[in-house]
């Protein structure tokens, strides 16, 4: 069973239902009793599926009892619904429990003076680390790692590492790598904790390094991080400066969050819907959908005016009217498979400008094939549907045309907006619908003029 169902048959309607019932009947200690039995990532699906009254109500029951994990687990908008029922000793506290780079994604979107109280309540040192940690732009490495791992010296030997890590008490809970540096700090290579164990404690520990294992430097994109977790199959990657100096270890954990939260926000953007607003107020939806709503109506409108320059011939054969929206929902429905493959292509940079004209060709190829196939499905259709053979050749050569249209600018859309430095995945279906329906419209009732009347 996947994890996902797991948290599903964790957290069941009863269960919400349940809790919501007995925090309105006012008993709190059956409430902790039921939250208090949940994992974090349950109790946090728990604060999102109730209402925002009942949520503050178990956020003030609550308090300091919260476990720290349920705030990273939570959705952004709830996340911050949440903060706001807490003061500032509530989120030091729970701070202090979290990862370095946990605490930073916490404390990064709270105002600056309410940030500023937050770190006032640390510990020197933990404040130090968080500050570093947000002094990293957002999405880059320095932002993504965390500080707690197993460093080493280069002139140490197995034994020594072994009695290091039995005795320090500030190691990482998980470790998988062991990091070797040498005495300017500089990264030497890395050690599986695996290959440690089974060698004698006199042996050097240089002697078992790899020196040849992948590091990313802190300014890196946190996209290019993901693309090196997957390509070189890691648990763990360290994070170094310009000098090669060891700064922190990225953990796969925090990169498949990264491969998700990118995942869903092309899924979001090709669907005009700038960021997830399940959780987001009406007012606040309402203003993240309404501009790429009012970038449709324009292209409807411009879709609408080809269109009007052939009202004459729709008057005259009123199956125009009838057919014209197949073609264009055909080369609409084509684009939009092109461009996915496209935008993912992009995405996870299996496309490039090595590949680019054989993949154009390619879907050209296939645009063209496919327009062929349908257009002589629905010729035959509209010859059976209105007896005249003309209607039919028509509709099927318009089918080809647009069809080709729709390849080429769910091909060539995409990237033409990376070379621009836009995201694609961002606006290349508001084009490619221009595309299809312009192209759709012109080519069905042109045709039908020219050699219909």
């Amino acid at each position: 069973m996947s994890p996902q169902s797991d948290l599903l048959d964790e957290v069941t309607p009863e269960l919400v239902r349940r809790i919501e019932e007995t925090l309105d009947e006012g008993r709190p200690d059956e409430v902790k009793r039921l939250l208090g039995g949940l994992s974090a990532p349950g109790q946090a699906a728990v604060l999102e599926q109730v209402s925002e009254a009942q949520r503050d109500a178990l956020v003030a029951l609550l308090r300091r009892d919260l476990d720290p994990e349920v705030l990273t687990e939570l959705d952004e908008d709830v996340r911050d619904d949440v903060l706001d029922q807490l003061d500032s000793k509530d989120i030091a506290a729970a701070a202090r429990e979290l990862e370095t780079d946990d605490a930073a994604s916490l404390l990064e979107d709270l105002p600056e003076a309410e940030r500023r109280e937050v770190l006032a309540e640390l510990p020197a040192a933990d404040r130090a680390e968080i500050e570093t940690a947000l002094a990293y732009p957002d999405d880059s490495a320095g932002r993504l790692m965390q500080r707690s791992l197993v460093k080493v010296p280069d002139n140490w030997s197995v034994g020594q590492v072994i009695d290091h890590c039995r005795e320090a008490e500030d190691l990482p809970d998980d470790v998988y790598d062991l990091f070797v540096v040498d005495a300017a700090g500089r990264l030497r290579g890395s050690v599986p904790l695996g290959r440690m164990l089974r060698t004698k404690r006199p042996v050097p520990i240089l002697d078992i390094v790899d020196p040849d294992i992948p590091s990313v430097p802190a300014m890196a994109d946190q996209v290019e991080v993901a693309h090196l977790f997957r390509d070189k199959n890691l648990v763990s990657c360290p994070v170094v400066d310009p000098e090669r100096r060891l700064l922190g270890v990225i953990m796969v954990d925090d990169v498949v969050d990264v491969i998700d939260e990118e995942a869903e926000a092309d899924l979001l953007k090709m669907g005009g819907v700038g960021s997830d607003d399940m959780h987001a107020n009406t007012i606040r939806t309402v203003r993240l959908r309404a501009l790429w709503l009012a970038v449709n109506l324009l292209t409807a409108v411009i879709a609408s005016l080809v269109i009007g320059q052939f009202e004459n011939a729709i008057e005259k054969i009123v199956a125009l009217a009838v057919l014209m929206p197949i073609v264009a929902s055909m080369g609409g429905n084509a684009g939009t498979q092109t461009v996915t493959v496209a935008v993912r292509a992009l995405a996870m940079g299996e496309l490039t400008a090595a590949n680019a004209l054989r993949f154009i060709v390619k879907e050209i190829a296939v645009g063209g094939l496919n327009g062929m196939i349908f257009a002589l499905l629905m010729g035959g259709a509209v010859l059976l549907w209105y007896h005249d053979w003309r209607l039919g050749a028509v509709i099927g050569a318009a089918m080809i045309c647009n069809l080709v249209a729709a390849a080429l600018g769910g091909t060539l859309i995409p990237l033409g907006l990376q070379k621009f430095g836009v995201d694609p995945a961002v606006s290349s279906t508001v084009f490619l619908t221009t595309v299809t329906d312009v192209i759709g419209f012109l080519a069905f009732l042109g045709l039908a003029t020219v050699f219909l009347l």
